[in-house]
């Protein structure tokens, strides 16, 4: 987030001591995280790096063997384009994303089974229906995993586990998302509220206080019931975290830390709400099992109370005799 929006938030630009030295550049996804970088990052390139970024995801082997000039005249683009979209993956040039789809290329000839075909048709059998939301999910999952930023993670969990009150945003299904969350958290003994209705969001919002965290849940990065509360969290102090899959949405804007999960294609029985939301869970998991890990000492004796509290509401009921 640049200073220029946290002045005009009225938060002020963050100072840090100056660093004896400028960090390391981030080092280039690997191989194996290239084509859930490329899903993750397609829906907001322009359309014509969207051709490249699409060439290579599904034709890594062919588009190693070419050059930048090459792939340009394949995709009906200019170098300048393969450029730009070998940079926003993550990648110093063209020449090193050539050699990620070599190795990528070499991970997938190894003897990995073929890529199933996952669209779902209307005369799909349910056992067909069943293979493909299965592996969709699957690949949702690795996806996210591969491109989910451990340092903002960690980060994230930091200031959950401290945190003096969590408030959470999502509308729909990540709505639900949302609730699942906020449930884990005061299982282990942490105040936490799940937020659907705007209004209420808002002035819960209004609330929070510099220890205080406010986590946003929204796919699609631009639900103005789910930025608008988050944007007071962050004008009054609070750590603000977003679960998008969209980095650089209007959501991010108000985030202190960004979580990304994967974007997969919809379909029209398959709406992105489906596949968001399997991100989205394991972002929320990861969030949950850091925190209880950074207080186990009163996370694990809350678990078991909230545990030995509804044991007897699953017992089976015998029969008498």
């Amino acid at each position: 987030m640049t200073d220029e929006v946290k002045e005009i938030s009225g938060r002020g630009p963050r100072t840090t001591p100056s660093p004896p030295a400028p960090p390391a550049p981030p080092a280039p996804p690997a191989p194996a995280a290239l084509a859930a970088k490329v899903r993750t990052l397609a829906p907001s390139m322009t359309r014509s790096m969207q051709r490249v970024a699409e060439a290579v995801a599904d034709d890594p082997a062919g588009c190693a063997a070419l050059t930048v000039t090459g792939l340009a005249e394949l995709t009906g683009t200019s170098e300048a384009t393969v450029v730009r979209t070998a940079r926003l993956l993550g990648y110093p040039g063209y020449r090193d994303l050539r050699l990620a789809l070599a190795g990528l290329a070499a991970q997938q000839q190894s003897g990995r089974a073929p890529a199933i075909t996952t669209d779902i048709a209307v005369d799909d059998p349910i056992a067909d229906v069943v293979s493909k939301l299965a592996y969709d999910e699957q690949q949702t999952l690795a996806d996210t995993a591969a491109g989910l930023d451990t340092v903002q993670l960690a980060a994230a969990v930091t200031a959950l586990a401290g945190a003096r009150r969590t408030d959470v945003y999502g509308v729909g299904a990540s709505g639900l998302v949302a609730q699942d969350l906020t449930q884990k958290l005061l299982r282990i003994g942490l105040l936490a509220h799940a937020h659907s209705d705007p209004h209420l969001a808002v002035t819960n919002a209004v609330q929070l206080r510099s220890g205080d965290v406010a986590i946003a849940i929204t796919h699609s990065g631009s639900t103005g019931d789910v930025i608008e509360p988050l944007r007071v969290a962050f004008e009054h102090g609070a750590t603000t975290v977003a679960v998008t899959g969209r980095p650089d949405s209007a959501v991010t804007q108000y985030a202190d830390h960004v979580l990304t999960t994967s974007t997969a294609r919809e379909s029209e029985l398959r709406p992105a709400a489906m596949s968001s939301r399997t991100g989205q869970l394991l972002v929320v998991d990861c969030l949950f099992v850091g925190v209880a890990q950074r207080t186990y000492e009163a996370a694990a004796p809350a678990l078991a109370a909230s545990y030995e509290a509804l044991a007897h509401r699953h017992r089976v009921l015998r029969k008498g005799p």
